[in-house]
């Protein structure tokens, strides 16, 4: 049957986006060199027109030279219009890729969504209340639990307040009777009291009066006084 019919022929896949734009980016280039081939030949026109005289062969120049002109213009249009082209292209392009975007987007959403409702079945919030609860009952326990074993053995849990106070104060007071109540022996002594008590003298005051020296002779003796003859 294929002899008769012949196969059908496979179809090769279409072009994409970025395959288009690299062709047009390929023949803009090429455009590019033949824009680049006539500008040198128009400059070489300019230069052999400048340099001829005004005549038949300056006028043959001029014609060369509008003609490679014509084709400059030609080749200049069809880049243009290459350039819309792949304008046109990296739109479609941007747009394309937008939308693959989204759907990468709503196909991750999709799957964390039925991931979510897959685990919010295993907790529910009454078992979270629960939960709580259970662990606050826990917690005042371990609190009571606490105070009882730092609960003191000689300290009755009925003791008054302003008993304590009482007691407080009545020490208080038994304190300064005893600091009044020392004896007086045990007292530090006054300087007064103690010199009342000694009667001592006071102290001369003023200079002592030089003792009367005895008069000595020539030889350091004490001489003798002589008496008082009477007539």
């Amino acid at each position: 049957m294929k002899k008769i019919f012949g196969a059908k022929k496979s179809q090769d896949p279409p072009p994409s986006i970025q395959d288009a734009t690299d062709r047009i980016y390929k023949r803009g280039d090429t455009v590019d060199e033949k824009i680049k081939k006539l500008d040198a030949e128009l400059a070489r026109y300019k230069e052999q027109i400048k340099k001829t005289r005004p005549g038949p062969a300056q006028e043959a120049v001029k014609a060369r030279a509008m003609r490679v002109l014509k084709q400059r213009k030609m080749y200049e249009g069809q880049r243009d219009m290459l350039y819309n082209q792949t304008y046109n292209l990296d739109q479609v392009a941007f747009a394309s890729e937008g939308i693959k975007d989204a759907q990468q987007t709503m196909t991750a959403m999709k799957a964390a969504n039925k991931e979510l409702k897959g685990m919010m079945k295993t907790v529910k919030i009454e078992d979270i209340d629960s939960m709580q609860d259970e662990m606050m009952d826990l917690m005042d326990v371990s609190n009571e639990i606490q105070e009882t074993l730092g609960r003191s053995y000689n300290v009755p849990d009925d003791i008054d307040e302003e008993e304590l106070m009482g007691e407080l104060d009545a020490l208080e007071a038994d304190m300064d009777f005893e600091s009044n109540s020392v004896p007086s022996y045990l007292q530090p002594d006054k300087e007064s009291d103690l010199d009342s008590e000694l009667n001592l003298p006071a102290a001369p005051s003023g200079h002592a009066a030089a003792p009367n020296r005895q008069q000595e002779d020539e030889l350091g003796l004490p001489t003798v006084p002589h008496a008082s003859i009477r007539t």
